[in-house]
């Protein structure tokens, strides 16, 4: 009886704890998976709102969303948790102990740092941390993961060398390293991974040589290694026998172009590379979907090679060593959506052939020679036409002048044109169609555009919606059918084995001076536009992942305009992101059409804007990304044991072929050592404001000229940055001076006190802010705040005023810098001082144009 009694106590106690144990389980037993799981999400961020919407800690932790468990749910399999907000870094003795796990993606998280422990997860298949914050190097043990197939590191912060042990992961097929900083060669040890269908390398900083035995990957589908520094030839490539895709964009590959090809490619991009050969003997493959050659050295005819192309879509053969040819044989191409045959060379009429190109979506034939009429051109969809710079003549056909008003940007300029179409303002006229004639006796009224655009505003949102909805239910056939692949393929938005997912605003961003926000409901429908590869179709989402959501990682400085981030486009779009969040008093529309017209603008000593997106109220112009320091910087940010004790007159500059002139870069702290390179820099900057002052139609005011502004690119050619961006904002005179470079403002614009002053901003506010670069150049000192020593005059508060005295005296080598001075260049260094008292005059009348500043700086050379 007492026995039987005691059992059932037995009983009942057990069916207690068992129960409790059920509704305790945020206190798992120690050394389980589920004790490991439950760790990990405490202190990466279970407090998050996401978070909680997919677990409950009083539930099982194998029931949760996120985690998967073998059939005994005892060990865990597998963790995708991605985009959950989880930050900091991973501790031990949490998900590095899961030994079974085969499976792990926490991408797009806020991930910094992994643990000792991680890399004992030699049951991994998958691995995916893309889209984190992890700033380490990798370890050698990453060769433990003996059975991962699949590995994404991609928009991370992994620096240093790749380990050669990654010969170990013998059954990896798709390796993603995008957007890291890695900076070694490539090791040896990836020839061990003989099983790769897919890698991707690009946006890093890869180095030297592919090494030996890289083309026995017998089962490589795709390769990217876009936007490094790699060296090697063609036929690197060449046994790579089951590629589909391969983009080597951005690198230093030479060679001839004719040994990469074979049957099974679809997709290449060789563009911006050091290729030559004659294109005609290029063996082309039927199945090729997207070729980009441009930037090359590429000659020959390409017409008669591409005969086979039939599927091609994407044709870009712009800036190579093309013979002279017509542009013929073109209607085998009729699959074509973008065509860019600018600078190449082109001559005679555009056939009417062209016109069997219906699909034709973007049309770039500027800077060519072409001549004759423009002939009919299928209008259906094309969005882009650019025939600038050509001898074209006659009239503009009038069904192209009525589809204009539809498209998304064209320019007819520098050619003998003439137009007659009320529907264009006047801006349009000055901005599109330069070097045109108006043949109308009656000038156009650009209120005629307003109120026909206004009428017919009610057809474009229905017409919008409608194409809305077809577009919709193609992706929909499309993805049922099996067609998701190759249209993936033929964006070329390439793999990752993850579903895009779709991320929600507004968006909040802060900097050390200011918080900005992107009003933005679904970062996807926001397009960016980038202005010379419109059909890759990138969006704000692309933008945000570009940036690595404009962290401050990627943050490069404080603009006048608002902060600059540093970003990487996929297909190897190096770039340089401007955020202008002081305001615009444009609509979007305006301001898209001037973001348009100052793409338009390029100059070899400009930063070229490469596009551009409307995020809500911000205006973010994207620009080509400048490889080295602005003139600020190396002129005043030197490390100090090169600053003035060493003999600077030993230095040398040794003569090569490169694209420099004659001037060797032998790296930041020699760049300014020699005043022939000064020179260099002071007459690409006056050219470039030249340029923008008697070459552009309106003519162009920076309103903004200061050392800063100036960059150095990848051949050490100086490129001004920010032209044209103060019209954006229309703000008044008062605050673009209060906003405006202290030691740059001329004093037109200053009363006696030092505020600012009732002024019109002309291009000789521009010269003014020249001429101080240029007195910053020769004696080395900072506008303002710096050391201005003399004992015979009165020690001024700025450059301008202390450098003026001393010309007056004839005193100007006594302030040549330091470190150029005695180099047998004297004579040209007082005679620019010259030219910067000029350009600094008090009186803006008394101020040289900036053409007659080009004149003066090149006859320095001949002193």
């Amino acid at each position: 009886m007492g026995f039987a009694f005691f059992g059932s106590i037995v009983v009942v106690l057990t069916l207690f704890f068992r129960s409790n144990l059920g509704q305790q389980q945020e206190h798992p037993i120690p050394n389980t998976d589920e004790f490991f799981i439950s760790k990990f999400f405490q202190q990466m961020g279970s407090n998050s709102s996401s978070f909680s919407q997919i677990y409950n800690l009083s539930a099982p932790v194998c029931s949760w969303q996120v985690v998967f468990c073998d059939s005994n749910h005892e060990n865990v399999i597998g963790l995708i948790a991605p985009s959950l907000g989880l930050s900091g870094s991973i501790p031990d003795n949490t998900i590095g102990k899961l030994t079974k796990l085969q499976s792990l993606d926490i991408s797009n998280n806020q991930i910094i740092d992994l643990p000792s422990d991680f890399w004992s997860l030699n049951s991994l298949k998958t691995l995916n941390l893309s889209n984190n914050r992890i700033f380490m190097s990798l370890p050698t043990n990453i060769g433990n993961f003996v059975s991962l197939e699949k590995l994404d590191l991609s928009f991370n912060r992994f620096f240093g060398s790749l380990p050669d042990s990654v010969s170990s992961l013998t059954s990896l097929q798709v390796f993603n390293l995008n957007q890291n900083r890695f900076d070694s060669s490539v090791p040896l040890g990836i020839i061990g991974c003989h099983l790769l269908t897919s890698v991707d390398f690009s946006l890093n900083r890869f180095n030297g040589v592919l090494p030996d035995g890289f083309g026995s990957f017998s089962k490589l589908k795709s390769l990217n290694l876009a936007g490094n520094e790699l060296k090697g030839k063609g036929s690197d490539f060449l046994k790579l026998g089951s590629l589909t895709y391969l983009n080597i964009s951005k690198n230093l590959f030479r060679g001839s172009v004719v040994e990469i090809f074979h049957e099974l490619l679809e997709v290449v991009d060789l563009s911006s590379n050091h290729f030559e050969g004659h294109i005609s003997q290029v063996n082309f493959s039927s199945q090729l979907l997207y070729l980009d050659l441009s930037e090359n050295e590429i000659s020959g005819g390409f017409f008669t090679s591409l005969s086979r192309t039939h599927n091609l879509k994407h044709l870009n053969l712009a800036k190579n060593r093309f013979l002279e040819q017509r542009l013929i044989n073109i209607s085998s191409l009729h699959s074509l959506e973008h065509l860019n045959l600018s600078n190449t060379n082109l001559i005679g009429r555009i056939s009417d052939e062209i016109s069997s190109l219906t699909h034709l979506k973007t049309l770039d034939l500027s800077s060519n020679h072409l001549t004759g009429e423009i002939p009919l051109l299928s209008l259906k969809t094309l969005q882009n036409l650019d025939l600038s710079f050509n001898n074209l003549v006659g009239e503009i056909p009038i069904s192209l002048l009525k589809k204009l008003p539809w498209m998304e940007r064209f320019n007819f300029s520098y050619n003998n044109l003439t137009l007659c179409d009320s529907e264009f303002t006047p801006e349009t006229f000055k901005s599109a169609f330069i070097g045109s004639s108006y043949s109308c006796p009656i000038a156009a009224n650009p209120n005629l555009l307003k109120r026909k655009a206004h009428s017919h505003r009610g057809l474009e949102l229905a017409f919008a919606f409608v194409i809305s909805i077809i577009f919709v239910l193609i992706v929909l056939l499309c993805y049922v059918f099996g067609c998701r692949k190759k249209t993936q393929l033929w964006a070329v938005k390439q793999d990752s084995y993850k579903e895009e997912q779709v991320i929600s605003g507004p968006f909040s961003f802060q900097t050390d001076s200011t918080t900005w926000v992107a009003d933005v409901k679904v970062a996807t429908l926001v397009p960016v536009v980038i202005f010379e590869k419109p059909l890759l179709n990138f969006t704000f989402s692309d933008l945000l992942s570009a940036t690595s959501n404009f962290d401050r990682g990627t943050f490069l400085a404080e603009g006048r305009f608002g902060p600059v981030y540093r970003g990487f486009f996929p297909g190897g779009i190096h770039v340089a992101v401007k955020v202008l969040v002081h305001g615009s008093t444009m609509t979007d529309q305006e301001a898209a059409r001037e973001l348009e017209h100052l793409g338009r603008i390029k100059h070899p000593n400009l930063v070229p804007l490469t596009g551009y997106c409307l995020a809500g109220e911000q205006r973010i112009a994207i620009y080509d990304y400048m490889e080295n320091e602005n003139l600020h910087s190396l002129l005043h940010d030197l490390p100090l044991g090169v600053q003035t004790t060493e003999d600077w007159s030993s230095d040398t500059w040794e003569v090569n072929g490169s694209n420099n002139n004659g001037i060797q870069n032998v790296g930041s702290e020699g760049l300014l050592t020699t005043w022939r390179f000064r020179h260099k820099v002071a007459l690409g900057t006056a050219r470039a404001l030249a340029f923008l002052h008697h070459g552009c139609s309106p003519p162009i005011i920076h309103r903004d000229v200061k050392a800063s502004s100036v960059y150095l690119d990848y051949n050490l050619e100086p490129r001004l940055s920010d032209f044209g961006l103060s019209k954006i904002f229309g703000n008044d005179l008062e605050d673009e001076i209060a906003r405006g470079s202290q030691g740059y403002i001329p004093p037109e614009f200053l009363n006696q006190d030092g505020s600012s002053s009732s002024c019109v901003i002309t291009p000789k506010s521009d010269v003014f802010g020249f001429g101080v670069i240029l007195l910053e150049l020769i004696t080395g000192k900072k506008p303002v705040e710096d050391e201005y020593p003399d004992d015979n005059f009165s020690k001024d508060a700025n450059l301008v005023s202390w450098v003026r005295g001393l010309v007056r005296k004839n005193c100007g080598s006594q302030i040549i810098d330091p470190k150029i001075r005695g180099t047998g260049a004297e004579g040209q260094m007082v005679e620019a001082l010259k030219v910067g008292y000029l350009c600094t005059a008090d009186l803006p009348a008394k101020r040289p144009s900036m053409q007659q500043v080009v004149g003066l700086l090149k006859d320095l050379e001949q002193l």
